[in-house]
Parts: structure tokens; C-alpha cells; sequence
């Protein structure tokens, strides 16, 4: 399966209440978390593109993914998501 569909179909089995970091994707699929970030660029908006976060668990897109992590249940700091209580 292309590195494309890995990425994107890991990423739909992201339960809500949960994410995954662009780092954590790409060792689990076998890339880098910067080729993880541009496959989300360019597909991402295919799946739920909020449950994935950078190490810190901010989100260049934080202010539109806010409302799919409150709905999602997710424990939020200022910037982003509170990994340390996942």
C-alpha cells in the first residue's frame, strides 16, 4: 500500500478522544513526521485531520480544529492538546 493511503488510513483509526503526533504516524508506518505534515497538507482534508498534532500537541490549524477536539472530548491547553492527560 502507497506511504499516501498508510498515512491517511492510520489516521482514520484515530478514535475520537485520542491523537497522534506527526512523529508517532510516521514511525508507525515506516516515514518521517515531515512527510507525515505534507501528506496531510495535501490529503489530509480526506480524513480526521484534527487528531493529528506536532510533539507539544499544538496544530498549525489549531483554531479550526478547537471545536473537533472539544467535541471529541480531548483535554485542551491554551495552544492545543494536553498530552500529558490522554
Amino acid at each position: 500500500m502507497p506511504v499516501i493511503e498508510q498515512v491517511l488510513d492510520f489516521v482514520d483509526r484515530i478514535p475520537a478522544g485520542q491523537v497522534a503526533t506527526y512523529g508517532e504516524i510516521g514511525h508507525a508506518v515506516g516515514c518521517s513526521a515531515r512527510q507525515v505534515g505534507r501528506i496531510m497538507r495535501d490529503h489530509g482534508h480526506q480524513t480526521n485531520w484534527w487528531r493529528v498534532v506536532r510533539a507539544d500537541g499544538t496544530s498549525t490549524v489549531a483554531e479550526k480544529a478547537r471545536p473537533h477536539w472539544i467535541t471529541d472530548g480531548l483535554p485542551l491547553t491554551e495552544k492545543g492538546v494536553d498530552l500529558r492527560r490522554i
